[in-house]
């Protein structure tokens, strides 16, 4: 069974930082694109960033840009989001995704984990 399983989140005053991960389980992502997005309660879902299979390229959203950095370990199957710098708008519940190829819409990505929560205190 293919898991994406993501830890990292919790409770943090603004302008403190966290590191979210995402480790997948059941077959290897490797060779596919992995993205983090958020969804805080009545909107949509947000995307924040993304990275492609070789941890080459990277993209941001403008509103995450320079406050997060998205990177990978293929050898442990894991994506990792270092945010920074973080806002009580920051609040939402943080997901991971993995698709064959880059994307920065939601509904384009085939794998999606079960998010965690972070909360910023202001």
């Amino acid at each position: 069974q293919v898991q994406l399983v993501e830890s990292g989140g919790g409770l943090v005053q603004a302008g403190g930082s966290l590191r979210l991960s995402c480790a997948a389980s059941g077959r290897t992502f490797a060779s596919y694109a992995r993205g983090w997005f958020r969804q805080a309660p009545g909107k949509e879902r947000e995307f924040l960033a993304a990275i492609n299979w070789s941890g080459g390229r990277t993209y941001y959203a403008d509103s995450v840009k320079g406050r997060c950095t998205i990177s990978r370990d293929n050898a442990k199957n894991t994506v990792y989001l270092q945010m920074s710098s973080l806002k009580p708008e920051d609040t939402a519940v943080y997901y991971c995704a993995a698709r064959d190829t880059y994307s920065d819409r939601a509904p384009a990505y085939e794998h999606w984990g079960r998010g965690t929560q972070v909360t910023v205190s202001s």
